[in-house]
């Protein structure tokens, strides 16, 4: 028979078998697998064969257990079979049919009461596992899921007018309760260890049998080292796990001196489009590196088997992380890419009989599976005994899977048949306590209803231990259980499509790295064009000097670019055009002062205060270019010099102005000492105080521990920033408390002294301008600590040039305007005008409102 009178002959088959496969018995177990992948339209799939045999398992443990009557006396065992999709509607469907048990899915029924479950088996993808976790976590309050599943329009009840207790077949159909808060079903999971999953918080039913792969890391990075292997790729899937498993990863080849050419995320393969088929083509094909590093979910790795199918890549090994059983996916001939590969799997004993059930077992004993059918015409080219389907040839009674050359692995027990074997095993263990309970108890009415309730399954759970029978420990409890064992495998391709998966090693965790691994290298087949050789003569990796980086091959060190905040660059540039801009309007308001020094508004409080803090601030403002163009010893020295005293002159010429408003407030009285000292100019004395305590503070910073120039090549690629150190870091920090001191001083003198009368309000905007200053330099800190480069000098240079031009505006620019826009107030008559006008107000007031006085 041709290749698509096959596919005809399939799809015709495939209308009238259902591919949901359903046995009655006393207690009902779920069992969900996924048989192939397919994109979101189907427009491609992939089927998995070597995965039935996890069904395969699954139909022996249930003989097993069912022919056992010790375990499970006068009960047997029933299941309900579900191939599932890669597909979050598909999930869903699947999960609500199973639940209602029906042939169409009813959130809040069960119409047959006989194939209500008691738990679910769940398969190798740990996201359909999170989905059906969550489903039934939803589930628990069942009206509250239909809500829900309709809101999302997953699902579209009949319209037939009739009541939901109708819709369900037959005269079983139950309401379930939507009371009971614990009506969430025991979820097993049988696939590799997922961390998401052990979130009980989330999937408080969801329970893994496989241990969690804490050492596999360690594994890996053994094999390594073993080999002298220095130089890899990776490839992972794009995904929490994934993630998880290279920031291990990272951590221990960093110690080991192991480099990574390339680093690649694998997107999964219903998110896969023509596009980046054609780009994970390009990169996994030709790789920087001989070793590749393969680990995350199957959706993601079956990209790499199309790869490896249909581009072969010679000269390079690959270590499978995790053995999954997809990775030596129709692997025919010896010239394959998988060829020679290692894979790590849990450590395991074979299950006795398991392997004599796969040697005899035929599509015959299960007429009703759809898929085992299906599976023995595609490999054998024959119609096997007794199938529905209709005939192409009936198969030699001979025919078995032992026969099936190129599918010889799947008489290899996998691991994810083993933990199926396990979790199915765990059901039966707890419901064999159960029955033992109540029949301690003797209640009739439990005696009529084999089945319990969720609640009394999962206490039993999350302590069960028991030995199979291939007298391992098992146990679902994970907690203190650090220890683990992996096979090392060598996928191997021989003359004649048989392909095997050999194991040539372990690794045990429980000693320390190198001697936990032992490796057969005498058995080791090699990928064709890789010599062992050549990897002990292997470029080693070496750190490139800081004043250089690597290239994107990591083949080259590159010089790194010196840079530095010029005058060039736009931000240099602007910074100093405003410096500059700043400091010529300091100047003009300078000249406006001696041009009109006579004037009221000048002589009050201090014009000499007024001279010096205009000088300081124009000073200020000019330090701010020393801080852009190419730093160098003097200008390092005098950053720092200038700022500090320029800025401790300003501040403490702003309290002289400060002192200066209360002193002439209290004097107002003759004969007072306040008088006295307003008269004596004491106020003028706090400036070189203050100013000759912080020259001294430079001083000593100067004699211990100088600004130096120096280099940052770390911040940013590529790049080497010239930056001023500060040298002493705790006298800088002096330096800049002092500073802070002197502002918090003087806003504080002048918050208490801005109600104060006073004709031209000076203490208000003394006040307004040391609460901007103290902002910029508390706001300055976090900024400047966070920045890196450039942007650490200009967070600096703009916080001198923000603060000197508050000090400028709030106290200047206020008499400025009267000085030239309103000049009739800046006399003595517009003063007294100003005075009287005041007084009779005050005065009208009083008057007109007596009882506020």
């Amino acid at each position: 028979m041709s290749s698509s009178s096959k596919e005809d002959y399939f799809m015709m088959c495939w209308k009238y078998r259902r591919p949901n496969i359903q046995k009655e018995g006393d207690l009902v177990l779920g069992l969900f697998f996924q048989l192939y992948y397919a994109t979101q339209d189907f427009s491609m799939v992939w089927w998995l064969w070597k995965k039935y045999q996890h069904v395969l398992a699954f139909y022996f443990t249930i003989e097993e257990i069912n022919r056992d009557p010790h375990l499970l006396p006068n009960l047997t065992l029933g299941f309900q079979l579900y191939n599932v999709y890669s597909s979050e509607h598909r999930t869903l469907h699947d999960t609500l049919m199973w639940l209602s048990g029906g042939d169409v899915f009813l959130p809040n029924y069960v119409c047959k009461s006989k194939y209500s479950p008691v738990a679910a088996i769940a398969g190798t993808s740990p996201t359909f596992s999170a989905e059906i976790g969550a489903l039934l976590k939803l589930y628990r309050t069942p009206q509250e899921a239909l809500e829900t599943l309709l809101t999302i329009r997953m699902v579209s009840l009949p319209n037939t007018g009739s009541s939901l207790e109708a819709l369900c077949s037959g005269r079983n159909g139950a309401v379930v309760d939507s009371v009971n808060p614990l009506l969430m079903l025991p979820v097993i999971t049988y696939g590799p260890f997922d961390p998401m999953l052990s979130d009980k918080d989330q999937f408080p039913s969801l329970y893994q049998m496989a241990p969690e792969d804490s050492s596999l890391v360690h594994a890996v990075v053994s094999l390594l080292l073993h080999f002298g292997w220095t130089w890899v790729a990776i490839f992972i899937s794009d995904d929490l796990k994934g993630e998880q498993f290279l920031q291990a990863l990272n951590v221990d080849i960093v110690k080991k001196d192991i480099c990574v050419a390339l680093t690649e995320r694998l997107p999964a393969l219903k998110k896969v489009d023509t596009t980046r088929i054609l780009s994970a083509l390009s990169r996994l094909s030709i790789p920087p590196a001989n070793v590749h590093i393969l680990y995350g979910e199957a959706e993601s790795l079956i990209i790499v088997d199309i790869v490896g199918a249909f581009l072969l890549t010679m000269g390079k090994v690959w270590i499978m992380a995790d053995k999954w059983d997809i990775t030596v996916l129709e692997m025919h001939q010896i010239l394959h890419s998988f060829h020679g590969s290692f894979s790590f799997s849990q450590h395991k004993r074979e299950i006795p009989g398991f392997h004599n059930f796969l040697k005899t077992v035929t599509p015959s004993q299960y007429p009703d599976d759809f898929f085992f059918s299906k599976f023995w015409t595609s490999h054998f080219n024959c119609s096997p005994t007794g199938s529905s389907c209709g005939k192409i040839g009936e198969c030699e009674p001979n025919t078995s899977l032992e026969t099936m050359a190129q599918y010889s692995d799947i008489m290899m027990l996998s691991d994810s048949s083993y933990f199926l074997y396990n979790a199915v095993y765990a059901v039966a263990y707890v419901l064999h306590e159960v029955l033992v309970e109540r029949i301690a108890q003797g209640s009739p009415e439990d005696a009529e209803q084999p089945r319990p309730p969720p609640w009394q399954l999962h206490p039993l759970l999350k302590k069960l231990q028991f030995t199979n029978s291939a007298g391992q420990l098992i146990s679902l409890d994970k907690k203190g259980d650090n220890a683990a064992m992996y096979d090392i495998q060598n996928a191997v391709n021989f003359p004649g499509g048989l392909g095997l998966l050999v194991k040539v090693g372990e690794f045990a965790s429980g000693s320390l790295l190198h001697q936990g691994l032992v490796i057969n290298e005498e058995i080791i087949e090699w990928p064709i064009g890789f010599t062992q050789e050549v990897l002990y003569e292997s470029e080693q990796c070496t750190q490139c000097p800081l004043h250089e980086y690597p290239n994107t091959e990591k083949s080259l060190c590159l010089p790194k670019v010196v840079a530095f905040l010029a005058y060039e660059d736009p931000l240099g540039m602007a910074l100093a055009c405003a410096a500059l801009g700043f400091s010529a309007l300091t100047a003009g308001v300078l000249g406006v002062f001696v041009k009109h020094n006579n004037t009221v508004i000048v002589k009050a409080n201090n014009r000499a205060l007024s001279y010096v803090l205009l000088i300081s601030l124009a000073f200020c403002f000019l330090c701010s270019l020393l801080f852009i163009g190419c730093p160098n010893m003097a200008t390092c020295i005098l950053q720092q010099i200038t700022f500090g005293v320029g800025f401790t002159v300003a501040v403490s010429t702003v309290l002289a102005k400060t002192v200066t408003v209360v002193l002439a407030f209290k004097a107002t009285g003759p004969g007072r000492r306040m008088r006295q000292l307003l008269v004596s100019g004491a106020p003028n004395f706090i400036i070189p105080i203050c100013s000759l305590i912080q020259v001294m503070l430079c001083a000593i910073w100067l004699g211990t521990s100088p600004p130096f120039v120096d280099s940052d090549a770390l911040s940013e690629h590529g790049h080497i920033f010239i930056v001023c150190n500060k040298g002493s870091v705790i006298a800088f920090y002096c330096v800049l408390g002092y500073l802070g001191t002197l502002a918090l001083g003087s806003f504080t003198v002048a918050f208490l002294a801005r109600n104060l009368p006073d004709t031209f309000n000076e203490a208000k905007f003394l006040t307004f301008s040391t609460l901007l200053f103290c902002s910029v330099w508390v706001t300055f800190l976090p900024v400047y600590h966070s920045s890196k480069g450039k942007a650490m000098v200009a967070v600096e240079v703009f916080s001198i040039l923000a603060s000197s031009a508050g000090l400028l505006g709030c106290i200047f620019a206020p008499k400025c305007y009267i000085i030239l826009l309103r000049p009739e107030k800046n006399s003595l008559k517009g003063l007294k005008d100003r005075s009287s006008r005041r007084n009779k107000i005050s005065e009208d007031f009083s008057h007109k409102s007596p009882s506020l006085f």
